[in-house]
């Protein structure tokens, strides 16, 4: 007999509670890692019974109370090891918190959970990576592969990021002032991320994992609520608008990726970018311009262009110039090589790809794009062989496809 397993939107509802359900933890617990473990059992626990005895009426409530009963588990296992006696009595599971409260029905920690993950006690990188796995919900593998270093490397990273928030004693509450403003930075640098692996997933079958996409939009729709007269904030949250508004066409009937210049533009959604623009429109005079306001300006050159001819690429030319002197990123040279490519030719963007060689090597994206320039140029050996190295690089499959397609085609041809 087959057991029963998850539909996909069940799949994509607990990913979505799973962040507000470790937010009900830490503010319950404050152990950060004994409380995702206990998220984590409770998610399998979900995953075993929806499927047979059908999701709750209350699913948010349904796991907290399954996580506490873990949890209550967890810490009279430690306190019996320890012999407190004293405070079994304050975690005694007939003292918790019952599950279904209002508190917990109806209060979304989400937000809360992200500005703690980025505590000024942690590193950058080790703040933004803790954040990706507990809010963004994102794999080791996957976040390891955002910061270009070896899994275990990240695995190691995020465990000594769990254990000093721990240590720090940070409480379970929204910051405000100067500690507000010290962990903003942090905060946007995740959200960008985790709607970038949103909108072309590392790994997979799916070009897309719109769960993580419309969660970064709905917790960057919160950040820029709770601080509106920020203009980065406002600059991330157009460049998220303007960039999703393609969604509907980035994919055939089969899933198969369609490049930007390939796309159907009447399936953009007219609406996120106006909203986008408006945005932009509205932050842009006041004149401290950031890098996400770069890129949101950036994104909105390509979406108001009506057909692909009408592109201005003197003007993306210039801001990826400007966007490059506020970051060091290598990917965002690997942009302005592209630009480049289309205003100067192929050769001007492979002489600037050649000074990326180091710092993105093994990287699939740097032989994609050498491949369409030498496509540009007329050499296709050179090409299709780019093509196949950067194939055999992606761990995404419908870049993988696009890829060795692009490559069988220029072989027909």
């Amino acid at each position: 007999m087959t057991t029963p397993s998850l539909t996909s939107e069940n799949e994509n509802l607990l990913r979505e509670l799973a962040p507000q359900v470790l937010g009900s933890m830490m503010r319950r617990y404050g152990d950060f890692a004994a409380a995702e473990d206990a998220v984590q059992e409770a998610l399998i626990a979900a995953a075993a019974q929806w499927p047979v005895e059908g999701v709750p009426n209350n699913p948010r409530g349904w796991l907290i109370h399954v996580a506490i009963r873990r949890m209550t588990d967890h810490l009279r296992a430690e306190l019996a090891r320890k012999r407190r006696e004293a405070i079994v009595v304050m975690q005694d599971e007939q003292t918790a918190p019952a599950a279904d409260t209002a508190m917990d029905a109806d209060q979304d920690d989400t937000l809360i959970l992200l500005f703690m993950c980025c505590h000024p006690a942690l590193t950058r990188a080790s703040a933004i990576a803790l954040t990706l796995r507990a809010v963004g919900g994102l794999t080791t593998i996957e976040i390891a592969r955002a910061f270009l270093v070896p899994e275990a490397t990240m695995a190691q990273r995020i465990s000594r990021a769990k254990q000093r928030i721990k240590s720090s004693g940070v409480p379970f509450t929204m910051p405000s002032g100067a500690e507000l403003a010290e962990r903003l930075s942090a905060v946007l640098h995740v959200l960008y991320l985790i709607f970038n692996e949103g909108y072309t997933s590392s790994d997979g079958p799916d070009l897309q994992r719109t769960d993580l996409s419309d969660e970064a939009i709905r917790l960057t729709r919160a950040v820029h609520h709770l601080l509106p007269d920020d203009p980065e904030i406002a600059g991330l949250l157009a460049l998220m608008l303007l960039t999703d508004a393609r969604r509907a066409a980035r994919t055939g009937a089969d899933g198969e990726l369609i490049p930007l210049a390939e796309q159907d533009r009447t399936k953009w959604n007219r609406r996120a970018i106006e909203e986008g623009i408006a945005l932009l429109t509205e932050v842009l005079p006041r004149g401290a311009v950031g890098p996400y306001q770069v890129q949101a300006a950036i994104a909105a050159v390509h979406d108001e262009a009506a057909h692909v001819e009408d592109m201005d690429w003197p003007q993306i030319l210039g801001l990826y110039g400007l966007l490059e002197r506020m970051s060091e990123n290598p990917m965002v040279t690997l942009n302005l090589a592209i630009a480049r490519a289309m205003v100067h030719g192929p050769a001007s963007g492979l002489e600037l790809l050649a000074t990326l060689e180091e710092r993105l090597a093994g990287h699939h994206r740097l032989n994609a794009v050498r491949a369409h320039f030498l496509e540009m140029s007329g050499d296709l050996a050179g090409a299709i062989a780019e093509y196949r190295v950067a194939a055999a690089r992606t761990t995404s499959i419908p870049e993988q496809q696009y890829l060795l397609t692009r490559a069988a085609r220029l072989g027909a041809g």
